[in-house]
């Protein structure tokens, strides 16, 4: 794509005589209070991204506990006795009795559980899903592959994580005080009743929704901005990587979408707290109006969550299979439409309260977003066709991807069409939709993209052999869990239930035990990642033979980045053209020239 010398064309690697001398970014600045206030303060996009990168995953760390204790929970029933010793006694309530309250009525129990899957679902939404990728991954990666030294608005961008760790303290804080039980939809009245004891509890997770959204919006505008401003000389729209291409149609969804449910969030609040009816019909208000404003946002939120992961698979395809990326334009404008289709299908999440024509409407735009997601799929496949396959830990998170993706794509049809959708409705078929779509896609795309830009990011590299190891077992754990839901939602068992028949169990103690492996696979991905930080092997500049520009960077990236200003000089994708920045031309032979007149896809 690039080389980083307009005054001696093709020496990559070459310093010359122009080098600023500046060291890794993640040099120490003195003491350790001299690197803490060095952190704290930096308006470095790495840094900022490397502590995203550890929030996110922290958050992801406490969402994936609450999972489990909701799979303990469900391993049995909760049930009444009738016969026996125990007979008007309440078993099954294992959720309970772990937290030390062993004489708890059937109502008290759930109750519990209703607040551990409150927090899986706020927590994993507002605090890890939504950030999670452009926020971390996007922060580091995006200057860089626009050849720039930093976003638009670097102190903007500090802004922002202080922002996100504001929302994230009240989230927190609201967790410590007992939880929340209205679901992470916030459902009205669940969340306008201002009746119960803890009422504090919900003002503080919902302001903490609210926050949040500020950071979103921030780190939104400045991508936007920096898309515009801060290309190097030569780089055309055309010559983006795929992963900017996804980055920018996410920051539009951020900043047009993120305040309208900013101010939803804030009049659930005022209404709580001043008793003005808005959205409880208890007050006068109207419950389905807020259901409307949340999916207005909502909706196009999810694909704030899997653009940023559709980018990624993107690049991971096209350099480990080491081709042109086939349809680059409609991958590229694939990404813009899903976008703008986004704004549109909101109602397809209240088929059952709203009215018959609003529904069919809906539902005939909620085929319209399937169309760009499927040209995506198509090109990717189209990608991987007669190409050098690596199998890495990146390729085979995107293989995987390709996979699971395509299962959570493909059940969302029912879900779109009005006649099985009302069978379908809040059952366990719903819970396997989404988590393949957002678990299945986002955040195994986000395990493609930490394993593929890890050595750029920490000029480490991991053990690829246990790597692969723990790939497999998420991706054994995850489809355990998950396509069992699949049958339990056709059978009638509702979502957000700890209570069910015992023709359910048997299922819900596969999908458990799925998600038991599901954790010893992360745990191994994590004990990986941290051994490589210690004990890996030096990483080259350039371990994959990428061509765009975060390629031609040291590994780990000094301060400014680059050591000359990079100029683009050929496409992102050009493998049968272009021999990869640092890397040996015997490693990497050149296709023979295309006969006259041929053209390459």
């Amino acid at each position: 794509m690039t080389t980083l010398h307009g005054e001696i064309p093709g020496a990559h690697g070459s310093h010359g005589g122009h080098d600023h001398h500046d060291g890794s970014y993640l040099d120490r600045k003195g003491g350790m209070v001299s690197t803490i206030i060095d952190w704290a303060t930096t308006i470095d996009h790495k840094k900022i991204g490397v502590m995203y990168l550890v929030a996110v995953l922290t958050m992801f760390f406490i969402g994936g506990i609450a999972a489990m204790l909701i799979r303990y929970e469900l391993f049995q029933p909760v049930r009444i006795q009738t016969v026996g010793e125990m007979a008007g006694k309440a078993t099954g309530t294992d959720l309970a009795t772990l937290f030390g309250q062993k004489d708890m009525s059937v109502a008290q129990a759930d109750n519990i559980y209703n607040r551990v899957m409150t927090l899986h679902g706020a927590v994993m939404v507002f605090m890890f899903i939504v950030p999670g990728i452009p926020a971390s991954l996007g922060n580091f990666l995006l200057p860089l592959m626009l050849g720039a030294k930093d976003v638009a608005f670097p102190r903007l961008n500090l802004a922002s994580w202080y922002v996100y760790v504001f929302g994230s303290i009240f989230g927190i804080l609201a967790i410590v005080m007992g939880g929340v039980d209205t679901g992470w939809t916030f459902y009205t009245p669940y969340s306008s009743s201002h009746a119960d004891p803890g009422h504090w509890r919900v003002v503080f997770m919902i302001l903490a929704a609210f926050i949040l959204g500020f950071s979103s919006i921030f780190t939104g505008l400045n991508f936007i901005v920096t898309v515009h401003k801060l290309r190097a000389p030569g780089l055309g729209w055309f010559d983006l990587p795929l992963f900017v291409w996804a980055m920018y149609s996410t920051s539009i969804i951020q900043v047009l979408a993120t305040p309208v449910i900013g101010i939803t969030l804030l009049l659930l609040v005022f209404e709580r707290l001043f008793h003005v009816g808005i959205f409880d019909p208890a007050l006068g208000g109207d419950p389905v109006l807020f259901q409307h404003f949340f999916w207005f946002y909502s909706h196009p939120v999810v694909y704030v969550m899997i653009l940023p992961g559709m980018g990624i698979i993107s690049e991971c395809i096209a350099v480990h299979s080491r081709k042109q990326i086939f349809g680059y334009k409609a991958i590229a404008f694939s990404s813009l439409s899903i976008a703008a289709i986004s704004f549109l299908v909101w109602g397809h999440h209240l088929f059952t309260s709203e009215g018959e024509l609003a529904a069919t409407i809906f539902s005939a735009l909620t085929f319209l977003v399937a169309i760009p997601t499927a040209v995506k799929v198509f090109n990717w496949i189209g990608t991987l066709y007669k190409g050098s396959i690596q199998i890495n830990t990146p390729m085979l998170y995107t293989l995987f991807f390709l996979f699971t993706f395509s299962i959570g794509g493909l059940t969302g049809l029912p879900l779109g069409a009005l006649a099985t959708d009302l069978h379908l409705h809040d059952s366990y078929f719903v819970v396997a939709h989404f988590h393949y779509v957002m678990m299945g896609g986002t955040v195994i795309a986000f395990l493609a993209g930490i394993h593929h830009w890890w050595p750029k990011m920490f000029g480490r590299m991991y053990n690829e052999r246990w790597s692969m190891f723990a790939c497999v077992l998420v991706f054994i754990g995850f489809n355990t869990t998950f396509f069992t839901q699949f049958f339990l939602g056709t059978r009638g068992m509702p979502r957000r239930y700890a209570s069910y028949p015992d023709e359910f169990q048997t299922l819900h103690q596969i999908s458990s035990i799925g998600a038991a492996i599901l954790l010893i696979g992360f745990l191994v991905h994590l004990a990986v990642l941290v051994g490589s930080l210690f004990a890996g092997k030096k990483a080259p500049a350039n371990p994959w033979g990428g061509l765009t520009f975060e390629w031609e960077a040291d590994s780990p990236p000094t301060t400014h980045n680059f050591h000359h200003e990079p100029i683009a000089k050929h496409g992102p994708y050009a493998f049968d053209d272009v021999v990869p920045p640092h890397c040996d031309p015997k490693d990497y032979p050149l296709a023979d020239p295309l006969p006259p007149g041929a053209k390459a896809h």
